[in-house]
């Protein structure tokens, strides 16, 4: 009788165990046929420098710290412009400026004569530009093609959000009813009221409101979707609210940095709504979620609410340099992966994250990141690029004329060219493991001589159009 209840409690436990595999194994079968919601989180104007897991001991970002924690981490990511515009439509495309052609923040005649006209004038004027957009495939608008819904939310220089392809979005290129900077919405010198052009009622997420990005979640918990989380933040104006000042009493930081830093603590924690949110509703384990800056940011030491001169819009790292995190739980593996990588790539990583690598064209210069954060193949050394453009456009459809400056960075060294633009940047080749603060141009120096052809090369290679002739020195 003994053994046959021990035969029986054996039957039952192998029983068991066997519909426990089988039921992971249909879950994964499941899991591996629905298709991974994209979530792309960007912070603005923000130095790579500035996280805790860079290594930034005073500053706080613990919801960041933690996406970080179960991310794959690329620390040696770059956009490839410095200011906002061009690189977030890098994030749209996959697309370098001069291919998509949006290398400026400011179309033509240039934000200063923009601002004389009538209100109806500056917007038919940005509308101009924001053809360009339209005229390339974007993530929201292949996704779409493919049954995703989207959600455009923060910052969005391209007009109202149906022209880059969201299904739905906050930014309709008109004045927001609050107005003010934190969303765009600017008097004419007539007295009239404008959409600046960055954003508009779509600037208020984060600063004012985290309803319409929880919102959407919620109601497409069920189907498969992509969200463009890239609030105002931590941009000036550094309004945050007192208590994340006071979040730093005690640490010895520099004046001009503080708030700054606070700024930086009110994303940080709007960072950790959206991901409570996603795992308050189950979505965690199929979201793929990135995370990037669009171009960064240091404050001046003496002029409030500015940034210095070697942050946004520079060609230095304090502009061009981003932190890239991919976290999927159960899919990509927690590690550090100290190759350089461009935000080119997200576009290609996305798309075969979803299953499309058919959309990947051989136009997308980027590179598919996810075997590497998979665990399945070390990434390839490789040199990043970019170019650095004026705010303003002269004419559309010519980048190369407007560009300052091309760079490479290959390896530790970075190499930087002047272009034919205005105000043409000074050649220079620095090397980064011994000067990382770029201080010691090498540009002409005989022991460096064949560092400087070899990238001199490869820039000119990757550049399509000729750049002036540059002396050694």
């Amino acid at each position: 009788m003994k053994r046959s209840c021990e035969f029986r409690n054996l039957h039952s436990g192998f029983l068991g165990l066997l519909i426990l595999v089988a039921w992971l194994i249909v879950s994964s079968e499941v899991r591996a046929a629905t298709p991974p919601n994209i979530v792309y989180i960007l912070a603005d104007d923000q130095s790579f420098q500035d996280f805790g897991f860079m290594g930034n001991d005073k500053v706080l970002t613990p919801h960041i710290d933690a996406l970080a924690e179960m991310s794959a981490r690329f620390p040696n990511g770059y956009v490839p412009m410095s200011v906002c515009r061009p690189s977030l439509a890098t994030f749209l495309t996959g697309l370098y400026p001069h291919q998509h052609g949006i290398h400026f923040n400011h179309p033509p005649p240039g934000l200063s004569e923009m601002r004389k006209m009538s209100a109806d004038d500056y917007h038919q004027t940005r509308a101009v530009a924001e053809q360009l957009i339209r005229d390339v495939p974007t993530l929201p608008r292949i996704l779409g093609r493919h049954g995703y819904v989207s959600f455009q939310a923060g910052k969005h220089w391209e007009g109202d959000f149906r022209n880059a392809g969201f299904t739905d979005g906050m930014t309709t290129a008109r004045p927001a009813d609050r107005l003010g900077s934190i969303t765009g919405t600017r008097e004419q010198a007539n007295g009239e009221w404008v959409a600046h052009g960055n954003g508009d009622a779509g600037l208020e997420i984060g600063r004012v409101t985290m309803e319409p990005v929880k919102d959407f979640i919620v109601e497409n918990r069920q189907r498969p979707f992509f969200l463009w989380y890239a609030p105002f933040l931590p941009h000036t104006p550094f309004d945050a609210p007192q208590e994340y000042r006071d979040r730093y009493a005690g640490q010895d930081i520099e004046p001009h940095m503080l708030p700054y830093y606070a700024e930086i603590a009110r994303f940080d924690d709007t960072v950790g709504e959206l991901l409570k949110v996603l795992d308050e509703n189950d979505l965690r384990r199929n979201t793929l979620v990135v995370f990037a800056v669009d171009n960064g940011f240091r404050p001046h030491k003496t002029r409030k609410e500015t940034y210095n001169s070697r942050s946004k819009l520079s060609v230095h790292e304090d502009g061009l340099r981003t932190p890239i995190l991919l976290s999927w739980p159960g899919m990509i593996e927690p590690a550090n992966h100290e190759q350089i990588v461009q935000t080119i790539d997200l576009m290609p990583t996305a798309l075969a994250a979803v299953g499309l690598e058919e959309e990947i064209t051989p136009r997308m210069p980027g590179y598919n990141l996810l075997p590497a954060a998979k665990g399945l193949q070390d990434l390839p050394d490789r040199a990043a690029f970019g170019a650095i453009y004026p705010n303003d456009a002269e004419v559309l459809g010519d980048a190369s004329r407007h560009a300052r400056g091309v760079w490479i960075r290959d390896g530790h060294f970075k190499l930087i060219l002047p272009g034919p633009g205005p105000k043409p940047l000074q050649a220079a080749l620095y090397d980064l493991l011994e000067d990382p603060e770029e201080e010691q141009n090498l540009f002409g120096e005989a022991a460096f001589r064949q560092q400087q052809a070899q990238l001199t090369a490869q820039l000119k290679s990757w550049w399509p159009a000729t750049l002036p002739n540059t002396s050694s020195k």
